[in-house]
Order: structure tokens, then C-alpha cells, then sequence
């Protein structure tokens, strides 16, 4: 019998330079997708951790699991 874990991950979204949005997550390196919308892409993002996971089980490697994340920014001058 499988049992379910449910996961969370961070997902980072960004505007589009030509339209729409892009949505990528940290902790996974290559996962990420887009959409037109937020709801789209949002939905894109979580087919893509799925399959993204799949893919991990099928080859034997672990799946990682999230830390507790820190959100910040930083502010420099432009200037030289």
C-alpha cells in the first residue's frame, strides 16, 4: 500500500517580458513553467512538481523536502 505525503514548495511567479507569467521553484532546478495568468500558470507550475517528483521516484532519487524559507530584499544604487 502507498501512502500520500503531501509537499510544499516555494514557487517564485515573474511577469513575462512578452506577456503572461513564468513560475519556477528554488528548490527543484530546471521546474518550472508559464501561462497567461496567475491562475494559469499556477496550475502549470503544480502539473510540473508532479511530473517534476515522478521523474525523481522513477530514478531512485530522493525527493527533496523544504526548509523553512526566508523571504527578503536588498536594495543598491544603480550607479557606478
Amino acid at each position: 500500500m502507498q501512502t500520500s505525503n503531501i509537499l510544499t514548495y516555494t514557487v517564485l511567479f515573474e511577469q513575462a517580458e512578452d506577456g503572461g507569467y513564468v513560475g519556477y521553484v528554488p528548490l527543484l532546478p530546471g521546474c518550472h513553467s508559464q501561462g497567461e495568468t496567475l491562475e494559469e500558470v499556477e496550475s502549470n507550475i503544480q502539473e510540473a512538481i508532479e511530473v517534476y517528483l515522478d521523474s525523481l521516484r522513477v530514478h531512485g532519487e530522493e525527493i527533496p523536502v523544504e526548509r523553512k524559507v526566508f523571504h527578503g530584499s536588498v536594495t543598491v544604487s544603480a550607479t557606478a
